[in-house]
């Protein structure tokens, strides 16, 4: 429990333009690797604009190790074809989470993150504070592929008897 920082749960909300891999549609579903870990969604038959709703959770040991995002079309007599991946850049989030906030109004923005070379953002992802948590929305672009994005969302979970991260707060005291 000495290296456990915490859990990272990952909203894999939906699908928007995906490639087609099939007859005219793909059997798309979603794979989640971080290190040894590997996560998979369900997969959603003939759509290309699928809406998975699923909820993966990594176990955290180092922020600076990828997670990486992968579209997957499910194929019953061959290898699934592989529809675009993305990155999924913690590090803004992690900044916020490490200011320490409490008792912010509902729906507070505490920060925006903007699309660049450095990330896979598709659009402005705003990190927000909800119910005492934060939570991060992200329209991640698929590379490697013609088109496609995923929608998710990211949110810490602090584990008892973990290190936990170390909020400004904690620093100064």
């Amino acid at each position: 429990m000495d290296s456990f920082l915490g859990l990272l749960r990952i909203r894999v909300k939906r699908g928007v333009n995906l490639a087609v891999r099939d007859l005219g549609s793909s059997d798309p579903y979603v794979v989640i690797t971080m290190g040894n870990q590997k996560l998979k969604t369900r997969v959603v038959k003939k759509n290309c604009n699928p809406v998975w709703n699923e909820e993966l959770t990594l176990s955290i040991t180092d922020l600076n190790v990828p997670i990486n995002l992968t579209v997957f079309d499910k194929d019953t007599f061959t290898v699934d074809d592989k529809m675009g991946e993305a990155g999924i850049d913690l590090q803004p989030y992690i900044a916020s989470l490490k200011m320490g906030l409490q008792n912010l109004p509902k729906g507070c923005v505490v920060s925006r993150v903007q699309p660049s070379q450095n990330n896979c953002l598709a659009d402005e992802s705003c990190i927000v504070w909800d119910d005492g948590k934060l939570h991060q929305d992200m329209i991640l672009r698929l590379r490697n592929v013609e088109s496609g994005e995923v929608t998710i969302q990211i949110e810490w979970i602090d584990v008892p008897g973990c290190r936990g991260l170390k909020t400004e707060a904690s620093n100064k005291s």
